[in-house]
């Protein structure tokens, strides 16, 4: 390797500590204070850096708190890239959520500490659940990429690879706030299994024809004004 390539990549990996540097400030300031009760400044001056420095990395502390969580996005997409290619779209995107939360090297939420207490933070915050939406957006936005190229489809003529990834997503979302609200962190891979499951083909079918009840009652109604017009024949 060449010093001028040398150059470049001690940059890149000075710049990567540095971010993580601020990540993790923030991640422990926001959960130890408080988010209202934490400043960019403070963020800043706990990283051992300045105000410029930050705002080269992050737009607010809300970005910086939570961008340990963008990197979970990237390693459910690179488990959906793995998945075998005959499986449906949905259950490979189920298969990739299940294998990233069972992949200890993943470090899933469930497995890392105080991820939780971040995510029900976020519940609580509206700014902070604002910057979680669009890293969940981004996430999103790859995995129909992953679908559409998986199904030879152009995703922008094609719908099936958004409303895969919006099915799935969304399951995991609602596994995710069950999770934050249930207050049981080992919880979590058990909640998204059951939020997939309710995807299955009771969820999605055709309602059970609830007529019988409605021709019984019917009936009923009839039978009890014929006999109220037999009666009232009587003399």
């Amino acid at each position: 390797m060449t010093p001028e390539r040398k150059i470049p990549e001690r940059r890149s990996r000075k710049a990567r500590r540095t971010r993580d540097t601020l990540a993790q400030a923030a991640f422990d300031l926001v959960l130890d204070r408080g988010l209202r009760n934490v400043t960019v400044e403070e963020i800043a001056d706990a990283a051992d850096v300045d105000r410029r420095t930050f705002s080269r990395y992050f737009t607010s502390k809300e970005a910086a708190a939570l961008d340990s969580l963008r990197g979970d996005g990237d390693r459910i997409n690179a488990a959906l890239r793995a998945r075998p290619a005959p499986e449906p779209p949905l259950l490979a995107y189920r298969r990739a959520v299940l294998d990233w939360l069972a992949d200890p090297g993943a470090e899933p939420w469930h497995r890392r500490p105080r991820i939780f207490d971040l995510l029900v933070v976020a519940e609580e915050e509206p700014a902070l659940y604002a910057v979680f939406h669009h890293i969940r957006v981004d996430a999103q936005e790859d995995s129909v990429a992953i679908v559409a190229d998986r199904l030879g489809v152009d995703p922008r003529q094609d719908i099936r690879p958004a409303v895969t990834v919006a099915a799935g997503a969304g399951a995991l979302l609602a596994a995710q706030a069950a999770w934050v609200r249930g207050g049981r962190p080992d919880a979590l891979p058990a909640l998204v299994t059951e939020a997939f499951d309710a995807l299955s083909a009771d969820l999605l079918g055709e309602p059970s024809p609830a007529p019988e009840r409605h021709r019984t009652a019917e009936a009923a109604g009839e039978a009890e004004t014929a006999a109220e017009a037999e009666t009232e024949a009587i003399p």
